[in-house]
């Protein structure tokens, strides 16, 4: 196979024109992308209320669209899951990607059509393999398999034409036969929803194979190859798959898991990050040594771009690609092949570099926690909190929580700082209802608490009353309008707060 490879690099590469096309003429791409939209869109129950036959330009698209988030936009997803074709997309809809929960429900469920899977998500895919190429010319990745670490959830019919499953699955069911031949394990294992199960089928199922790529967010890749080094008795998976050399990751943040992955990968990997979620494959790394992923101009999406300050304000302010500054803090809004409209993703970005446009992801609009892929929000946690003083007659003051990432000890787990008015009598129990809440509030949470595979139980620290306006006080900005920060993805805050125990106390 090894001939071949000089070969597969050449033809890979051939596609970068195509990519090179529209990272030269950005703005007339999008133009492009817009008007194929809108002419799918305007024959369409969604398009005929906001009168879409007659939107020729940007500012009349955007005059007449208003931004949306799921809440807005699920009417329309209930009438297609429940049958009704035509709403938001002129071609079919049989698959939801379901994905986590919004501020109303447990999960959501975004269209996926045939034009989302095979120019957006597909097509993507092939171009992040150019992008290795390009910068590798002397690879091997495609003469073995990539190893493909999906979700957990298996596809499920809704009726005879209607399906969903996360994204994962929705892909790898519906994935063309040059995908199935370069990837592994085998379709039966991927979808696994069990997953104690599914990481021992991965590790049993892999071991043997010629894996030049893995890719998968860094929780669960970091759970699967923890267990293949066990089985192997090796000390890191180069010894296990001597030609690995490429880790493709995405959905949380790296930089806590960096180092960790140096150790367990070993020597030799290039690293590569994606930007993908259910509702599209916003982007890639096409320079892995630089910060910063390449966004895809010419994959069925329209983007606008929100600044943060401009969130909640009855018409808010979006700019195009010839509008964006450097460094500046963006909401991303899309209009998408999937039948999305003016959708606010939620996610925030800065661009890194501009022509070509590259953009790293900053947070989300809303505290959160998405350290492991829980996509924990402050509503999430606040009604956990009410769930479990009420029953054990707890009265919560305040509270601030934040992630304990993996060590080679433990898994990971959410760290709480809680400040009671009137403390339970029972902790243990007060622990339990609070992980239990955030089970039946979160699908994603749930999903990685599942037999302590990714996350364990919440570890749950009481403070002296008084503490966290103490902690206020000393940052100029007890009273008003300024609060303690309920959540977050790293441990500033409760860092600072134990510190400050430490001098007080």
């Amino acid at each position: 196979m090894n001939l071949l490879s000089p070969t597969i690099s050449k033809l890979v590469r051939l596609r970068y024109s195509r990519i090179e096309e529209w990272m030269n003429n950005p703005v007339t791409a999008q133009r492009e992308i817009l008007q194929d939209l809108v002419t799918h869109g305007q024959h369409t129950d969604f398009g005929r209320k906001y009168n879409m036959k007659n939107l020729f330009t940007v500012k009349a698209f955007k005059e007449a669209i208003p931004i949306h988030e799921y809440d807005d936009i699920k009417p329309w997803i209930c009438k297609l899951m429940n049958g009704e074709q035509n709403q938001l997309w002129d071609s079919p809809v049989n698959w939801f990607a379901k994905s986590s929960g919004t501020t109303s429900d447990k999960s959501k469920f975004i269209p996926v059509t045939e034009e989302s899977l095979e120019d957006c998500h597909y097509q993507a895919g092939k171009d992040v393999l150019t992008l290795y190429y390009q910068i590798n010319p002397e690879s091997y990745l495609l003469t073995g398999k990539g190893l493909v670490i999906g979700g957990s959830h298996q596809v499920s019919q809704l009726n005879e034409d209607i399906f969903f499953g996360d994204l994962s699955a929705v892909l790898m069911q519906n994935m063309p036969a040059w995908g199935q031949w370069i990837r592994t394990p085998e379709l039966a294992i991927a979808l696994l929803d069990e997953w104690e199960t599914k990481i021992e089928s991965l590790a049993q199922s892999t071991i043997y194979e010629n894996v030049t790529s893995i890719s998968g967010v860094p929780t669960w890749t970091q759970v699967l190859i923890k267990r293949i080094l066990e089985v192997t008795g090796r000390q890191n998976i180069k010894e296990v798959w001597p030609n690995l050399e490429l880790y493709m990751h995405g959905g949380v943040s790296f930089t806590p898991y960096k180092e960790n992955f140096k150790k367990l990968l070993g020597d030799g990997i290039h690293y590569m990050e994606m930007y993908n979620a259910s509702e599209g494959f916003f982007a890639a790394q096409d320079n892995i040594d630089e910060e910063g992923m390449l966004l895809f101009l010419n994959h069925g999406i329209f983007y606008e771009f929100m600044p943060v300050e401009e969130y909640g304000k009855p018409n808010p302010e979006t700019v195009g690609l010839n509008k964006v500054e450097l460094r500046k803090q963006y909401a991303i809004i899309i209009s998408t092949n999937g039948g999305l409209w003016r959708y606010l993703v939620g996610d925030t970005i800065q661009f890194t570099t501009l022509f070509p446009f590259r953009i790293k992801v900053t947070g989300r609009l809303k505290h959160f926690m998405n350290a492991f892929g829980e996509e924990v929000i402050v509503e999430n946690t606040d009604a956990a909190i009410a769930a479990a003083s009420k029953k054990t007659g707890a009265l919560v003051n305040d509270y601030t929580a934040a992630p304990i990432y993996f060590s080679e000890e433990n898994n990971g787990a959410h760290e709480w700082l809680i400040e009671f008015e009137k403390e339970p009598a029972n902790m243990e129990q007060f622990v339990y209802e609070l992980d239990s809440s955030l089970k039946n509030l979160n699908s994603d949470y749930e999903a990685k608490r599942h037999k302590n595979i990714a996350l364990r139980m919440p570890v749950v620290h009481c403070l002296k009353r008084g503490v966290f306006n103490l902690w206020l006080k000393q940052k100029g900005k007890l009273g008003g309008q300024h609060k303690v920060p309920r959540l977050s993805n790293n441990r500033n805050f409760i860092e600072e707060l134990y510190a400050l125990l430490q001098t007080v106390y």
